[in-house]
């Protein structure tokens, strides 16, 4: 009986199910908390394909052991590899990218930073599903208030895409009085590499010459953070 029942589902779309059973009624009836997240994955989504619903995509992104914080990485093209529309997998991009906003996201009021730990719970999130490497630069007053963030490049860290001039310019047009340098490690490891150290010299270098010290330079990855300041490597 039930897998006849499953079977109809199959064949027919989420507006054909009964009202009690629909992912975005029972959200509005219950709750966002309620639903699965196969369910809230199909609110996003929004429509199925032939023969499938948006609830059987949903499920079929969190089906081989895949969770969800694999597919909150994935592009827009891995998605419509799955049958996704181009305009739905945006969507579900952005959402995720929200997300990772969200812990950087505190209104108007501009952060202090007094210790590393400080710049990575801030920042932490907004990198740690990235399957790249970014570099950022973040402009801080004499209070070590963030003034602004910067990012310099976004793919494999190198000196040739990495250079003072990219770095700091930011800086001497906000009059920054420092900076703080970040970047991730897609792979986990937090480790700084020996391209990293080179290129952390001839940053604190550059700024010992232009009058705007680096503070520190501060690896995030998901297996915890370096900073250079703490390490003696500035």
């Amino acid at each position: 009986m039930e897998e006849r029942k499953r079977a109809g589902r199959l064949s027919s779309t989420i507006k054909e199910w009964p009202e009690g059973e629909r992912p975005r009624e029972k959200m509005i009836r219950q709750g966002a908390s309620s639903l699965t997240e196969a369910e809230l994955l199909a609110i996003l989504i929004r429509t199925g394909v032939q023969g499938m619903t948006a609830l059987d995509l949903a499920r079929k992104l969190l089906s081989g052991g895949r969770t969800l914080r694999e597919v909150s990485t994935m592009t827009p093209t891995d998605l419509r590899e799955w049958g996704i529309g181009p305009a739905r997998a945006t969507a579900i991009v952005a959402a995720f990218e929200l997300l990772r906003r969200l812990p950087a996201s505190d209104g108007n009021t501009k952060p202090v930073f007094r210790s590393p730990e400080d710049v990575a719970r801030r920042y932490g999130g907004r990198f740690h599903d990235l399957n790249h490497e970014e570099f950022w630069s973040l402009l801080l007053t004499s209070a070590n208030q963030l003034l602004k963030e910067v990012r310099i490049t976004s793919g494999t860290l190198n000196s040739s895409l990495v250079h003072p001039r990219e770095c700091f310019h930011d800086a001497i047009k906000e009059k920054a009085a420092s900076v703080i340098f970040i970047h991730n490690h897609p792979s986990g490891n937090p480790e700084p590499s020996q391209e990293d150290v080179a290129i952390t010299k001839q940053l604190a270098e550059a700024g010992k010459i232009l009058g705007i010290p680096v503070h520190d330079h501060i690896i995030l990855a998901s297996g915890g953070m370096t900073s250079f300041a703490q390490r003696g490597l500035l």
